[in-house]
């Protein structure tokens, strides 16, 4: 008998977001319909530790609108990680700039630092540092390299809540920062996403162009001070994101539970390596991944027929930008390529139970 089908992921729902969403839904209208997405501010800029916050219907929504507000524009230049999903350049191709991307660390597999730096030519507006399935870009020589070049640096934290960096979370230590909260990740709002800064003048401009164009301070009713942006969050999802947020502990703490028991369960596999946690560091471990040695010969061919016939659900490591049809500049830079050719992402949704867990260690520990 066939056991039952283990998705890759699927959010955690209890009773305080259905009554939230329910209010919103029934009450949040007329004086009412910013209430949720106030308090849905509130909590992440508390929860973060910044000071500033604006709900959004995307991740991308708050990249797009960021990296406007920094001027980037036609002819300038933004420097990514060749191991990327679109939705982290898009918004730089959206607004006529021109994506370098830059290999992978094979420790991290987010961008290689040294690579960053030498990338930078007199075009470059900005460096976006994407932090990997909750993996930590290296901030310390990311800033120090954006300072030392007067460029800012931009994170996009999408797959790392619950990561932080010597003390400060993922996301609080760019320009600015943006979230992702579709229903795949830690926590959600089903689609979603949060801007954050600490730069009151950049949160003013964002908060302009997030409204259409209309500044906070403009008295004319229905008055445009520029063309904006339509990247608002509804009230009601953020009533989901506000119970969410009442659970980020235990949401966070869930992750761990399972990366744990992956990271256990494959502990005498030989070649299996999984996302790294550097010392004074803290990975929210969003998507545990798996990559195999090249001495042990497993690719993602095999990978995907395993899992396939172990009736599990399993992603695909990101295919380097670089190699896909809207950049088409090749086979992809040789770390990105050669990682992505020999890894898997693992199922973590928060419900997982332990049977699961062991069911797919087992798929892992059966490959030849």
């Amino acid at each position: 008998m066939t056991p039952p089908r283990i998705a890759y992921t699927k959010p955690s729902i209890t009773e305080l977001e259905v009554s939230y969403a329910t209010d919103a839904a029934r009450n949040g209208w007329g004086e009412r319909c910013y209430e949720y997405i106030t308090r849905f501010e509130d909590a992440f800029r508390t929860h973060l530790g910044v000071r500033h916050a604006i709900a959004t219907s995307s991740c991308t929504g708050a990249l797009h609108m960021g990296l406007a507000a920094l001027g980037v524009g036609p002819g300038d230049e933004v420097i990514l990680a060749d191991t990327n999903w679109i939705a982290s350049v898009a918004p730089v191709v959206h607004l006529g700039a021109d994506p370098v991307f830059v290999d992978i660390r094979p420790d991290s597999w987010c961008a290689d630092p040294a690579l960053v730096e030498a990338a930078i030519t007199p075009r470059t507006r900005a460096i976006l540092a994407v932090h990997l399935y909750g993996n930590l870009c290296d901030m310390d020589a990311l800033l120090a390299i954006g300072a030392r070049h007067g460029i800012p640096v931009v994170e996009d934290a999408a797959e790392a809540i619950g990561s932080v960096w010597r003390g400060r979370r993922a996301g609080s230590m760019g320009a600015f920062g943006a979230f992702s909260f579709h229903g795949t990740k830690t926590m959600t709002t089903g689609e979603g996403g949060m801007f954050v800064t600490n730069d009151d003048a950049l949160y003013e401009r964002v908060l302009t162009l997030s409204n259409h164009g209309r500044a906070r301070s403009q008295t004319k009713q229905f008055w445009p001070d520029m063309v904006g942006f339509k990247y608002k969050m509804s009230n009601i999802q953020a009533a989901i994101g506000c119970a969410q947020m009442e659970r980020i502990d235990e949401l966070i703490a869930g992750k761990r539970r399972i990366f744990t028991a992956y990271r256990e369960g494959l502990a005498d596999v030989a070649g299996v390596s999984m996302n790294p946690e550097p010392a004074g560091t803290q990975n929210g471990f969003w998507m545990p991944t798996v990559v195999f040695s090249r001495d042990r010969g497993v690719t993602r061919e095999m990978l995907q027929a395993a899992f396939a016939r172990g009736n599990a659900d399993a992603r695909v490591f990101f295919w380097p930008l670089s190699s896909t049809s809207p950049f088409d500049r090749g086979d992809g830079l040789p770390v990105a390529r050669d990682i992505a050719a020999r890894a898997i992402n693992l199922p973590a949704y928060h419900d997982i139970t332990d049977d699961e867990l062991q069911r797919v260690v087992s798929i892992l520990r059966d490959l030849p």
